[in-house]
């Protein structure tokens, strides 16, 4: 065997006796509450369809309409000819969605953050990430050459002790609105106000805050209120939520128009589907329209709340936001898996998420909430979590 390959092996063999090893597994349903995986129903508790969209008729509809008339490729990048009238009406209904002077679509949440940064960030600037940031503003970040320097887990004093010593160029402050492993919300006002007295720039990725926060689903930046000129650099994805594909920047004019022309993972890559734009059209015209698919994901939320409470379960966040990620910490890689594989046996899906996806020692419990979801549903994944624990792990005092 060559050295390279025999490298790669080693690599695999110390991952799998660490428990560290990832496998798929396939489903043969649509993204619902309750999906079939590998021939077997499951109550679906790892999804990130929050509104419950992915199957939703109105948007299915939508998708298939458009891809009627517009057939299922982009066909080519946006600067090209790939941008068609329904990547412009989204571009626009997101820009007046969010408050902003324009969006910009991109092909993944991954991209968008990579555009962002390598484009704003060069050598010369400093960029100031929070410790728990997705991977994609992380590896934005370091691609974009700029100095990198990552503080404490929303640790204001320790990011402006980071900021005062090795400021450099133009600051860059970059954080998760929702954390995406924990599901608590960022310091966001705090930030603003930070960044504004530094003359530092302020981006945020909304991933998992986008459609189901602020009084009409625009977000963490919606529910406390912050403008353009607050949160310059707003990013969010259009597959949680919003149950289709993609992403979108939402800024000034200028910030639109220097992505646009300038984002190598903008310029070179082919337009998203037309129909997939035309699929988030309808869902956020449904989302305005049915704010009580908001108001029952909440009322989910909070009742799993007060059921890990009443059973001792060992919610990560027991006063933290009513976002849809309640994660239930465990530790050790091996115990997660075990909790897991017990939901399993009784019909749940809750994926028990591992290092490197999380730091060392706090393996997890992910559980994420679907509007489609029922308090029926909440209950036996609460029953099956008891019992999960009782077997494998010491419930939390």
């Amino acid at each position: 065997m060559s050295k390279w390959l025999e490298r790669l092996t080693h690599q695999l063999e110390q991952n799998a006796a660490q428990h560290l090893q990832r496998e798929r597994f396939c489903t043969s349903t649509p993204q619902a509450s309750s999906i079939v995986v590998d021939g077997e129903r499951l109550d679906n508790f790892s999804s990130n369809d929050y509104l419950g969209f992915a199957n939703h008729p109105e948007v299915v509809g939508a998708f298939r309409d458009a891809a009627s008339r517009f057939g299922v490729g982009g066909g080519a990048s946006h600067l090209v000819c790939g941008h068609s009238i329904l990547h412009q009406q989204l571009e626009v209904a997101l820009a007046e969605y969010t408050g902003r002077d324009r969006a910009l679509l991109f092909g993944s949440g991954y991209m968008a953050n990579m555009a962002v940064l390598t484009t704003l960030a060069g050598r010369g600037d400093s960029i100031f990430q929070d410790k728990l940031n997705h991977a994609s503003l992380i590896d934005g970040g370091l691609a974009s050459g700029a100095a990198h320097y990552r503080y404490r887990h929303k640790d204001l004093q320790h990011l402006a002790a980071l900021l005062a010593g090795r400021r450099k160029g133009q600051p860059m402050i970059v954080t998760d609105a929702v954390f995406s492993m924990d599901g608590d919300c960022a310091p966001l006002a705090a930030l603003a106000a930070y960044a504004a007295a530094q003359d530092a720039i302020l981006i945020a990725d909304d991933a998992h805050g986008f459609g189901v926060l602020g009084e009409h689903g625009a977000g963490l930046a919606e529910k406390l209120q912050l403008d353009q000129q607050a949160l310059p650099v707003l990013i969010a994805t259009l597959g949680k939520a919003y149950g289709v594909q993609g992403a979108f920047v939402a800024g000034s004019e200028a910030l639109i128009e220097t992505l646009l022309q300038t984002a190598r993972q903008y310029i070179y890559t082919t337009a998203m589907p037309p129909a997939s734009a035309a699929a988030v059209l309808a869902g956020l015209e449904l989302n305005l329209r049915e704010p009580q698919r908001r108001q029952h994901l909440q009322s989910l939320v909070q009742h799993f709340k007060r059921g890990c409470q009443s059973l001792g379960l060992p919610l990560l966040h027991n006063d933290g936001e009513d976002t849809p990620i309640q994660p239930l910490l465990v530790g050790d890689n091996v115990t997660a898996l075990r909790i897991a594989q017990e939901l399993r046996r009784r019909n749940i899906l809750a994926v028990a998420i591992r290092p490197p996806t999380v730091p060392r020692g706090t393996a997890r419990l992910r559980i994420s909430f679907s509007a489609a979801h029922s308090i029926e549903q909440v209950d036996r994944l609460l029953d099956a979590l008891a019992q999960g624990f009782a077997l494998f792990a010491e419930p939390a005092a």
